[in-house]
C-alpha cells in the first residue's frame, strides 16, 4: 500500500504565505507525475498544480499562476507547494494527487490538508 501524507496546512491571513508538503512511501510506486488538488466547501475538486516526476516540468491552474510554486525532492519522494499572495479564494482542502498510470501503475489519493485564508 502507497501512502501519501500532506502537511503544511492552517490558517493565514489574506497576502500570507504557506507551504505544503506530500510524502510518499511504502511498497514500490511509479510517479509519472505528482498533482495538487484543491476543494472548497460546496465545490467540486479543482486542478492546482503539478510537477512531472521525471523532467521537473510543471503546469498550473490560471488562478494560481504567479502566486504558487511546485517543487519536488525525489530523494524523499516529496512533493512541495509553497503558496504566497493567499487570497480568501484559496481556502479549500488541498490534497496530494500521484499519477502512475501513464507508467503502467496505480494512482493515489492523500487524505487532504485544510488552508484557510481570513480576509
Amino acid at each position: 500500500q502507497v501512502q501519501l501524507v500532506e502537511s503544511g496546512g492552517g490558517l493565514v491571513q489574506a497576502g500570507g504565505s504557506l507551504r505544503l508538503s506530500c510524502a510518499a512511501s511504502g511498497r514500490t510506486f511509479s510517479s509519472y507525475e505528482r498533482d495538487w488538488y484543491r476543494q472548497a466547501p460546496g465545490k467540486g475538486r479543482e486542478f492546482v498544480a503539478a510537477i512531472r516526476w521525471s523532467g521537473g516540468s510543471t503546469r498550473y491552474a490560471d488562478s494560481v499562476k504567479g502566486r504558487f510554486t511546485i517543487s519536488r525532492d525525489a530523494a524523499k519522494n516529496t512533493v512541495y507547494l509553497q503558496m504566497n499572495s493567499l487570497k480568501p479564494e484559496d481556502t479549500a482542502k488541498y490534497y496530494c494527487y500521484l499519477d502512475g498510470s501513464r507508467l503502467g501503475a496505480a494512482n493515489y489519493w492523500g487524505q487532504g490538508t485544510q488552508v484557510t485564508v481570513s480576509s
